[in-house]
């Protein structure tokens, strides 16, 4: 067994000399990257990029679905709407930027992925339903004015078509959003929970050996 040992410890030895190699920092920020908060601080910048990217992609799906070709009321009636879009999304990509901050914090305790994973998602759910509320009722209020019942078919081209037509949008637009809130709030919580656990057992491990 010695002699294993000390062949297990010339090999460690030479290991440990050439960790200030090339080849193995190469690969540092990568092992940085996936073991720190790093790799959750790029999902809040994708979500945040996504935020300011809809209103954008809302114009081509409107253009996609020639939705410009049943007259000026469509198109004033989108241009409104695109506009309470605008706002929506930049509500989302400003709850996103906030919470991004939080990963420094969270990233210093022993068990950081459930903490950051139930942020995302409540920060999922606050973006959404946020967006789901302000549409639904500004978008909602303006396709209304304009195209009475018939406000339908804009909200087909934003792919909510769930949330009706008519005056209903605007109560629907509220309900969901609020919904999505405090369902993905409870699930998030109930994540942050099991978290807390798991910190609160392992300081009172280390207290008992102290």
């Amino acid at each position: 067994m010695s002699d294993v040992e000390d062949k297990k410890s010339v090999i460690e030895e030479k290991l440990e000399k050439l960790e200030g190699t090339p080849f193995f920092s190469l690969f540092k920020p990568y092992l940085d990257f996936i073991g720190k908060g790093k790799l959750f601080n790029l999902i809040y910048l994708v979500m945040a990029a996504v935020s300011v990217l809809t209103p954008f992609v809302v114009i081509y799906l409107a253009i996609a679905s020639h939705l410009f070709d049943f007259g000026a009321k469509y198109v004033f009636a989108f241009i409104f709407v695109w506009l309470v879009v605008c706002f929506a999304c930049w509500i989302g990509f400003l709850i996103w930027w906030d919470r991004r901050k939080k990963i420094t914090a969270i990233g210093k305790s022993e068990f950081i992925a459930i903490p950051l994973v139930s942020d995302i998602i409540q920060t999922f759910g606050e973006w959404l339903g946020t967006i789901t509320a302000i549409i639904g009722v500004g978008g909602g209020l303006f396709a209304l004015i304009f195209l009475g019942d018939e406000s339908a078919m804009i909200f087909r081209v934003l792919q909510m078509e769930f949330l009706g037509s008519g005056a209903m949008v605007m109560l629907f637009g509220l309900v969901y959003g609020l919904f999505i809130i405090i369902i993905f709030r409870i699930i998030a919580e109930l994540l942050r929970i099991v978290a807390a656990l798991c910190n609160n057992t392992k300081d009172i491990a280390d207290n008992l050996k102290k």
